[in-house]
């Protein structure tokens, strides 16, 4: 089994030939050399942040499991923080902290990345307002699209800056930086804003999560703001068919995305854009850029 050492940590790859996407004959190497190349601009949107892993050892098409604790076998040099849960009971969750971490978790194929809304030492304080776009049947990312348009205008009303990344795999999220919120805040603001949205554009949007109430409309879910709730990472791949990633996109691609392959990136796309345009969340990590909800 090979031995491979990343930022002075040694430890075991294996299967590095194993299909992790049998539709596009994707191994599991390409999708370590694509977290190790992305790496200098995931990394800073994960450090600090328990995640959460969708694991799919046998690949896409295989079994597939949610893992919040840490894997069995965990190092001890990789970071590992505790939480406390709803009912009381601590649960230790994994940091990906540093490229070695990224790659050690890709090795057990943890496919999908998801984090909190808060950092690990401030567990009672959201720094993130995520808003997720969702196409009902009949509607596609690109509906999302203007509907994150409108969503951010809202936004801008209350003073905070959004930007906007694919999920990876059918909608948009929306992101923005909080100052001096509670879960329960975030949670509650961004409740009201999608109702607010619903109120104002009934026959495209639709907050209530009913599923049957969707069809020709953009479901914005406000719900992931809780404090046990995680998102898709910034970069992070998705367990789909294909493997697309969850991307930062600009404003303006999103106001011209007249098809939905516009807004279908996978890690062969993804370093090129960061090669051209950085990291195009990169202002979310600006302190500067922090917003107060009203009435905080």
């Amino acid at each position: 089994m090979p031995i491979t050492e990343v930022g002075g940590h040694r430890f075991k790859i294996s299967h590095l030939d194993r299909v992790l996407w049998p539709q596009t004959g994707t191994t599991k190497a390409e999708l370590l050399h694509y977290y190790a190349t992305v790496g200098e601009v995931m990394l800073p949107h994960l450090r600090g942040r328990q995640v959460s892993f969708v694991r799919t050892p046998d690949g896409v098409e295989g079994q597939r499991f949610f893992q919040k604790r840490p894997p069995a076998g965990t190092p001890d040099w990789v970071t590992v923080a505790e939480t406390v849960r709803n009912s009381g009971e601590t649960m230790e969750q994994v940091q990906v902290d540093d490229l070695a971490t990224l790659v050690w978790a890709g090795n057990l194929s943890c496919v999908e990345i998801h984090t909190h809304q808060w950092l690990a030492d401030a567990p009672g304080t959201a720094d993130r307002l995520v808003l997720d776009l969702d196409p009902g049947p009949g509607r596609t990312v690109v509906d999302c699209c203007r509907v994150a348009l409108l969503l951010r205008d809202r936004l801008a009303e209350d003073g905070l800056t959004s930007w906007a990344k694919t999920s990876g795999s059918k909608g948009l999220h929306l992101l923005a930086a909080l100052r001096g919120a509670s879960p329960q805040s975030a949670s509650d603001y961004a409740k009201a804003v999608a109702r607010e949205l619903e109120t104002r554009h009934p026959d495209t949007v639709i907050s209530r999560m009913t599923r049957a109430d969707r069809t020709g409309k953009v479901f914005i879910d406000w719900s992931q703001n809780a404090a046990r709730k995680t998102t898709a990472a910034p970069y992070t791949v998705r367990a789909r068919e294909t493997p697309t990633v969850s991307t930062p996109v600009s404003w303006r691609e999103v106001a011209a995305a007249e098809r939905p392959e516009h807004l279908g990136f996978t890690i062969a796309d993804v370093p090129g854009r960061i090669a051209v345009d950085g990291d195009l969340m990169a202002g979310l990590l600006d302190p500067g850029s922090a917003g107060a909800l009203p009435g905080s």
